[in-house]
């Protein structure tokens, strides 16, 4: 008796998890129904990367898709260390403050380094 009493508790987890379940089946397989594939030259054509994703990969490519990757990254990491900073800076006073602007100081001298260089620069 106690054991079909605990089961009962764990049923709203399983209609949630079957909801959920079924949700995102609908919501993967109706694109496909009523979509329209009609590829082009457009569609196929190389977007984001600059080169044929289907090619050799022993071609040689641009270094520049690095840099602006590795770029993008130091400044999203910046970002997600302002916030934190942010919220406490109250309680961890002048020394986090000052902390923080040593931090962004090296991040701005490195910008403006790659900014010199011109990595930001796309011919």
């Amino acid at each position: 008796m106690a054991s079909s009493d605990l089961l009962l508790h764990y049923l709203p987890i399983l209609v949630f998890l079957g909801l959920a379940l079924f949700i995102a089946t609908v919501m993967v397989v109706i694109p496909f129904i009523i979509g329209k594939t009609k590829p082009d030259a457009q569609k196929l054509s190389a977007y984001e990367c600059g080169f044929e994703a289907f090619d050799d990969a022993r071609r040689r490519f641009d270094v520049r898709f690095y840099l602006v990757a590795i770029l993008f990254i130091i400044f999203d990491l910046e970002i997600a260390f302002l916030f934190p900073w942010a919220v406490s800076l109250g309680a961890i006073g002048m020394f986090g403050f000052w902390s923080m602007m040593v931090f962004l100081a090296v991040l701005t001298v490195g910008l403006v380094y790659e900014w010199n260089k011109g990595a930001l620069d796309w011919e």
